[in-house]
C-alpha cells in the first residue's frame, strides 16, 4: 500500500469509528464510569477511553506547562507523555486528523495536511522504577522524519493499540499556527458597571495585510480561551468595527469571563514530608500512599486573596527519585470541602487541567453527611497541582466554578486569542494568528 493510499485508508477508519459524534462533543460531561469508558465513539476533544491510561501530557518540548501549539514549518516539536497502569508492554499507535475551528473533522484527505505516514508506532517506553504503583511510561515526539504537518489549524491526536484504530485509548487536541496576522489585546475590568468587580473583559484587534482577506466577516473566526480551557471558550465573534486593515472587537458583554479566584494547590513532589497543604501521608492497605489534604473552604463570598499559581495546570515532579517520568509514584489524594447542607443544584467535582477541564466519575465528589461536606479520592502522579471545585448544574448541564470559588476581576488569568481564516472556496480553517497574554499588566 503506497503512502497516499494508506493515508486515505486511515482517514476512512477514523470516520468509521466516529459514526456518531455527540452534538455537544466539546462540552459533554459523563457522570457514570461504565458509560464513560464503554463509549468508544471518537470525540473531537481531550478524552480518555480506557481506565488504565493516566497522566496524558502533550506540550511543546520541553515545557510541560505550555499549551500544545507549535509554529508551522519550524523546528518546534510536540512531546507526548502518558502512563499505562497495567504495567506491561503494549503496542501503541497514533494517527492525526485535521479539524475545523469548531473542532469538527475537516473535509479533506490526510494527504492534504500530512506529509509522511498516517499511522505511526510509539516505540519509546520505560517501566516504572521503585514505585508502589507499577506502570509503563510511553513517550513520542512529532513532527518527525516520518510525519510532517503541512497546514496550520486544529488537530486531533488519536492513540490506539495493536494497529487497530477501533481500540482507541485517548484523543488529544493540539494546534499548528502561522504568523500571518497581528493581534493586539487589552484585558481590563468589565465595562458594564454591575460586572466591574467580578468579570474580566477581553478586547482585541486583528491587524492583517492587504490582499489576503477579502471578506473579514465571513473569512475570520476568532476564539478566546481563559487558561486554555475549552469548556467556557468564546467562539466566532464578528468584528464590531472594520477600520483600514484592522478588525476591532470591543464589546461590553460578549467577550467577558468570570474572574474566579486564584487556584487552590497541593504539592506531592516528596512523600517524605508534609508540605503546607497536606494534613497526613501514610501507606494504605493496597500499598499505595494516601495523602490527605487539609480541609478546603467555600470561597463564594470571600474577599480576593492574591497568591502565585500556575492557572490550573499541573507539573509531574518527584524529589524522591532521579527521573520524573518513571520514578514518580501514583498517590491517592483525598479532598474535603466542608459544605452544610448539601446543595440540590447539581453535582460537585474536583477540576483542573489534570481532569482535562471536564467532569466525569473519576473526579466526582460525594457528600458525607457525617462529616458535613464533599469528599473525593483521586489517583494522581506525584507533582505540583492546581485545582478548584466546580458544580455541574443539573438544570443547564454547565460547569459553574463561581459556585464555590467566587468571582473577582483582580484574579490573575492567562488569555489566548486564536485567529482562524477560511479563504473563499476552501474547506480548511487555517490558524493564522495566535496571541497569549495575561490579565495583569506585565
Amino acid at each position: 500500500m503506497n503512502k497516499i493510499s494508506k493515508s486515505i485508508f486511515i482517514k476512512n477508519l477514523i470516520f468509521a469509528v466516529a459514526t456518531t459524534i455527540l452534538a455537544t462533543s466539546m462540552f459533554a460531561q459523563n457522570t457514570d464510569t461504565i458509560e464513560y469508558f464503554s463509549n468508544k465513539t471518537l470525540r473531537y476533544e481531550d478524552h480518555t477511553y480506557v481506565k488504565n491510561i493516566r497522566t496524558i501530557q502533550l506540550s511543546p518540548e520541553p515545557n510541560a506547562l505550555t499549551p500544545p501549539l507549535i509554529l508551522l514549518n519550524s523546528e518546534e516539536k510536540l512531546l507526548l507523555n502518558f502512563d499505562d497502569l497495567d504495567g506491561d508492554y503494549k503496542t501503541y499507535n497514533y494517527t492525526i486528523t485535521h479539524c475545523n475551528a469548531k473542532w469538527e473533522p475537516s473535509n479533506i484527505l490526510v494527504s492534504e495536511f500530512l506529509d509522511g505516514f498516517a499511522e505511526n508506532t510509539i516505540s519509546d517506553y520505560s517501566f516504572s522504577r521503585n514505585t508502589l504503583q507499577k506502570y509503563t511510561h510511553y513517550t513520542a515526539e512529532f513532527p518527525n522524519q516520518n510525519l510532517k504537518l503541512t497546514k496550520s489549524g486544529n488537530y486531533l491526536l488519536i492513540v490506539y493499540t495493536d494497529n487497530n484504530i477501533e481500540n482507541i485509548c485517548f484523543s488529544k487536541r493540539f494546534m499548528v499556527f502561522e504568523n500571518k496576522v497581528d493581534v493586539n489585546v487589552s484585558i481590563h475590568a468589565a465595562t458594564i458597571v454591575e460586572n466591574r468587580n467580578f468579570k474580566q473583559e477581553v478586547d482585541f484587534k486583528i491587524i492583517y495585510s492587504p490582499g489576503e482577506i477579502t471578506n473579514p466577516y465571513q473569512e475570520i473566526y476568532p476564539v478566546i480561551l481563559q487558561n486554555f480551557r475549552w469548556d467556557n471558550a468564546i467562539f466566532g465573534l464578528s468584528p464590531q468595527y472594520v477600520k483600514d486593515l484592522e478588525l476591532i472587537y470591543d464589546y461590553d458583554d460578549q467577550n467577558v469571563f468570570g474572574g474566579s479566584s486564584e487556584f487552590r494547590w497541593f504539592d506531592t513532589r516528596s512523600l517524605r514530608y508534609q508540605s503546607d497543604r497536606i494534613n497526613k501521608i501514610e501507606k494504605g492497605i493496597d500499598s499505595i500512599y494516601n495523602v490527605w489534604l487539609l480541609p478546603d473552604e467555600k470561597r463564594t463570598y470571600k474577599r480576593y486573596v492574591g497568591s502565585n499559581d500556575i492557572n490550573g495546570k499541573y507539573l509531574i515532579k518527584t524529589n524522591d527519585g532521579g527521573s520524573d517520568a518513571v520514578d514518580a509514584d501514583y498517590v491517592w489524594i483525598h479532598f474535603f470541602l466542608p459544605y452544610d447542607p448539601a446543595t440540590t443544584e447539581g453535582t460537585m467535582y474536583v477540576f483542573g487541567a489534570f481532569s482535562n477541564w471536564q467532569s466525569h466519575e473519576n473526579y466526582r465528589m460525594k457528600y458525607n453527611a457525617l462529616r458535613k461536606g464533599y469528599e473525593a479520592s483521586i489517583l494522581l502522579k506525584q507533582g505540583y497541582y492546581n485545582y478548584e471545585f466546580v458544580l455541574l448544574r443539573t438544570s443547564t448541564k454547565e460547569l459553574d466554578d463561581i459556585f464555590t470559588e467566587g468571582m473577582h476581576q483582580e484574579t490573575e488569568n492567562d488569555y489566548f486569542i486564536l485567529v482562524y481564516f477560511r479563504r473563499q472556496g476552501s474547506w480548511v480553517d487555517e490558524l493564522v494568528g495566535f496571541k497569549r497574554t495575561n490579565s495583569r499588566p506585565q
